[in-house]
Order: C-alpha cells, then structure tokens, then sequence
C-alpha cells in the first residue's frame, strides 16, 4: 500500500464563491473574464513546454543536437512565465513590446 501525505480536502479563502476570482493586485474579476481563461491557457501551456524540455533533457544526453532546441525553448517557457505574471497583475510589466 503507497502511503499517502497530508491531504487538504477542504481550502477556504474566506472570500465566499461570489462567481469572482481576484488578480494578483487585490482586484476582483469575474471567474468567467477572458484574464482569467487567459491566465489558465498560459499556465497550462507552461507546464506543457515544462514536461517536454524535462523529456528532451534527458534525450539531450543521447542526442546532443536536441540541445538546440533546447536553446530555444528555454527562453519561449520563460517568457511565459512572465506573460502569466503580467495577466495576473495588470500592472506589472516583465515583457517589452516585442515579446
């Protein structure tokens, strides 16, 4: 039998369920507003890029030009990073124009 840890099966923020969700400066928003979907897209694309760079690590160690790719994907995970930042609170700004 796998032990399991501690386990949360209730989490109150105390804010109630008013259908809205705050942003990361204290502002409330709908849990429906395109910020909020946004913010989930983002976060999911992230830990996607994050399980492929994990896999092609590991390749890289038998196939040393996926280190390129590698390279490349680095900075796209990182900028996201930052994109998810910038979602969750408006007025913060980690990406120039051109990113």
């Amino acid at each position: 039998m796998v032990a399991m840890g501690f386990r949360l099966s209730k989490i109150y923020t105390r804010t109630g369920d008013t259908g809205e969700t705050g942003l990361g400066d204290g502002r409330r928003v709908p849990k429906d507003h395109p910020r909020v979907e946004a913010i989930g897209e983002v976060d999911t694309l992230n830990s996607q890029l994050g399980l492929l760079l994990a896999g092609l690590i590991d390749e890289a160690r038998r196939v040393p030009a996926l280190n390129e790719v590698i390279e490349v994907l680095v900075p796209c995970q990182h900028r996201l990073f930052d994109l998810g930042g910038e979602l969750a609170m408006p007025t913060y700004k980690a990406l120039n124009s051109a990113e």
